[in-house]
Order: C-alpha cells, then structure tokens, then sequence
C-alpha cells in the first residue's frame, strides 16, 4: 500500500485538515500567558457565547454548593468551583497545554518538533463546553464545565452552543476527521465529518468497542495527523497517515474509520 500511497498538498485549516479532540476534565493548573482575552481567541463569532456563558459559570461559583450539584462534582472538587470564580484573572495557557489526561498523554505536543507543533496548532482544535473551539495558539484558564453539564438560567449547552458552532464547524472547507466523545458531538453536528471509533479484536477476530483505552488510541492519531508533513485531504490520506504511524485503520464505511487494537 506504501508504495501507491497518495501525495497531497494543502495549506493549514482553514482549507486544511481540521482533527476535532474532546477535552478532557481534569486540566493543567496555572499558566504564563495574560487573563483571558476574548477577543485574542480564534472564531471571534463565538464570542458573545462565550461570554455568556463565562459569566453564568463564574457567577454560578459564588454558590459552592450550587455549583458542586450543576457541574457533579464531590466537596473534594471545591477548587474546581474556585478555579471557575477566577475565570478573567487566572493566568492562561495554550489549549493543547491546557487539556491534560490520557489522550493528551498520548498526543504529547511538548515532545513535538517546532515544525510538528506549528502543524499541531493549526490541525488540531479542541471541542470545548466553555469556548465552543479552540486551537492550539488560544490561551484559556482552568476551568471544570462538562459538555453534559446544564447551567441554571441557561439550559443545555447543546441548545447554546449549536445554533453559534454548527455554522463555524459548516465552513471548514477541507477534511474534518471528528475523535469528539458523544457529549461535545452533541454540541455540534459535522456531517461532512470523518468519524473514528476504536475497536479491539481478539485471536478469533472477533472485535468490540474499546472503552478504557479509547482515547489512547485516538490521541495517538491526532499525534500522527499532527506530524505528517503532507496535508490530509481525503479518508484514504488519514489511512495511510496512521499506518505509517504504526496504527491499524480500517474503513468501515463512506466517512467512518475504525482504530483496529489488539485485545
């Protein structure tokens, strides 16, 4: 297959691959960049969002216990409800810094080459229940806000979100490959999206879903689609991406990709 393997060419998103990842819960602490701008982030058009949105969860911190019932949280997660008071104050760092936990372990942007990483903060960008997207050049704070998580006086973050991200993620006009989880792809459908699902298969062949090592897997390949020094631009380009990176994708339909893992 290497040997036919498709070559192309393609500028960085927009008009390039843009790799969607889920967050993650728990998040670096700290950071060396200025509070929060708004208006430094990329998509300005989510910017009234956003700020709505900044200003329920950090007014929602006034009340402890309030805060720890919305966002499901224990007493021993009463520095998350203090992080989110701090939210315009507290020092930022780069989103792909920010985001910490397995398939950021696996991503490991601090490990990539200058070249790499410029190539990672332009493909890469992270489905946020706070900031709707964002790149590896925006510089966030710490915060806890699940994409599951309603917000009083607000409703679900998929009724907020949706109406402001869908046509933000609609105007991407190269390949988009979606890793999100169920609960951030509610915040935004993609159709036009190449999905991915991770899958093991024993010795019989017999193959299921894999939960615990899931995202792994998916951090591994946004790594991978992060350092390949050729833009993907079809399903068959992320194939050969990730092969050469010593995963095993499949297709498994017209815009559907599998993970293969061994059991």
């Amino acid at each position: 297959m290497h040997g036919a393997r498709r070559r192309w060419v393609g500028a960085a998103y927009p008009g390039g691959v843009l790799v969607l990842l889920p967050p993650s819960e728990t998040k670096s602490v700290g950071g060396s960049g200025s509070p929060l701008d708004l208006d430094g982030l990329s998509h300005p058009e989510l910017t009234p969002t956003r700020r709505k949105l900044i200003e329920a969860l950090s007014t929602l911190a006034d009340d402890v216990p309030a805060s720890l019932e919305a966002l499901g949280l224990s007493e021993r997660q009463v520095d998350e409800v203090r992080r989110n008071s701090e939210l315009w104050d507290s020092p930022t760092a780069p989103a792909l810094e920010r985001y910490t936990g397995v398939l950021y372990d696996a991503l490991a942007v601090r490990s990539l080459s200058a070249v790499e990483r410029k190539q990672a903060d332009a493909r890469l960008a992270v489905a946020s229940a706070l900031f709707g997207i964002v790149h590896g050049t925006d510089s966030i704070p710490a915060y806890r806000l699940s994409g599951g998580s309603p917000l009083p006086g607000l409703g679900t973050l998929r009724g907020a979100w949706r109406p402001a991200l869908e046509p933000v993620l609609a105007a991407a006009d190269g390949l988009v490959v979606d890793l999100r989880s169920g609960a951030y792809a509610a915040l935004a459908r993609v159709p036009s999206a190449v999905e991915v699902r991770v899958l093991s298969e024993d010795a019989t062949g017999k193959r299921k879903v894999v939960s615990h090592h899931n995202k792994a897997h998916k951090g591994k390949l946004a790594r991978a689609l992060a350092q390949s020094p050729d833009e993907p631009a079809e399903v068959e380009d992320v194939i050969d991406v990730a092969n050469d990176a010593g995963l095993r994708v499949e297709r498994e339909g017209t815009r559907k990709l599998c993970v293969v893992v061994q059991a």
